[in-house]
């Protein structure tokens, strides 16, 4: 006689039982923020990849924030870094849905994790996987019929990006770094630093500017971070940014 407390699936397979999906996490409005408008909402349930919103400014929308989604840490390091580059316009997550044809003759949807647009007016849609993705034949010929899809519906350009190539000290690099460009600005300690930066002959650590400045050491580390975003200074980004880092001024 079965237990009125044990499930049935209990007295036969010790795997965990499968459940029903959760479905799609739907952000709601927020006051002051603009909507997501994008093709597709990323936020499902995963147990490979974790799921990332937040809330981004670009010129395109007026510097008025608006929430953006990425399926992964990977990608939303990328959208950190073009967020933080000053030749950047725009960024869409998910923007359009591209239907192609796989090597097997059947139709099939896409949908770009970024469409990047810089002040010049040049446009791209971006496709992020990881390495081991990259390194399968089959993975290659369906970007190839990606692309073509792509050339017959737009003029703009189609990038890979290998989401290895962001460590995880990279990705908390330019989280700091997007987050203090358009979170905790400070011009006039930038101009500062900045400045200080260019003259210093001995400068080879971010803490060899603390003893040469009236600014506080935090005031001038986040500098640090903002002019390293915006290619003022040079750093290893595959390494956590701190007070001991190597730095050095970025050739004009």
């Amino acid at each position: 006689m079965q237990n009125r407390y044990e499930i049935d699936h209990d007295e036969w397979a010790h795997s965990a039982p499968k459940l029903r999906s959760a479905g799609k996490i739907e952000i709601g409005p927020i006051p002051g923020v603009l909507p997501w408008t994008g093709a597709r909402n990323p936020l499902a349930v995963s147990s490979v990849s974790q799921k990332v919103a937040l809330t981004y400014r670009t010129a395109a929308n007026g510097w008025v924030p608006k929430v953006g989604m990425a399926e992964s840490l990977a990608e939303i390091a990328v959208a950190h870094e073009l967020l933080i580059s000053p030749y950047v316009y725009n960024v869409e997550f998910q923007p359009v849905r591209f239907k192609y044809v796989n090597a097997d003759g059947q139709g099939k949807s896409h949908y770009p994790d970024f469409r990047i647009t810089w002040t010049s007016g040049m446009a791209a849609y971006l496709f992020v996987r990881n390495a081991t993705s990259l390194q399968k034949p089959s993975t290659w010929v369906e970007i190839e019929a990606i692309r073509l899809a792509v050339r017959q519906m737009s003029s703009d350009r189609f990038i890979v990006v290998d989401a290895d190539a962001y460590s995880r000290a990279r990705r908390n690099n330019l989280r700091r770094m997007h987050h203090m460009v358009f979170l905790e600005k400070d011009r006039i300690a930038d101009e500062i630093v900045e400045d200080l930066a260019l003259n210093l002959h001995s400068l080879w650590r971010v803490r060899d500017l603390f003893p040469h400045t009236d600014l506080t050491s935090g005031r001038v580390f986040k500098s640090c971070l903002r002019l390293i975003a915006r290619g003022g200074l040079g750093a290893d980004l595959d390494a956590v940014i701190a007070q001991e880092s190597r730095i050095w001024r970025r050739e004009a």
